[in-house]
């Protein structure tokens, strides 16, 4: 897979230094994936999780730093790329507004 764009891993490194390692492995191990769907992705990220937004296209969430923070992101499997949409703290991610906005 490849992650559109490392630029927005590193800003949310930045952002969240206590999540920076855990975002770290994530990118690596997500660049050196090639899933198909989302049965393959949860073979290595069990807690992924499927949601329809707003617009009614779905995402995919992985939780990182084990519950602290959410990275919600776009799979198109077919063109094997993952586009980063937006990283945030499990409590705002709770309030569910981000599925307005996507």
């Amino acid at each position: 897979m490849h992650v559109i764009t490392e630029k927005a891993i590193k800003a949310a490194c930045s952002r969240y230094p206590n999540a920076k390692a855990s975002l770290l492995r994530w990118f690596k191990a997500v660049n050196n994936a090639s899933w198909q769907n989302i049965i393959e992705v949860r073979r290595s990220y069990p807690d992924a999780d499927a949601v329809q937004v707003e617009s009614k296209k779905t995402v995919t969430v992985f939780n990182i730093c084990r519950n602290d923070y959410r990275l919600v992101t776009a799979i198109h499997y077919n063109r094997q790329k993952v586009f980063v949409l937006r990283f945030m703290t499990h409590a705002d991610y709770s309030k569910d507004t981000w599925k307005d906005i996507l």
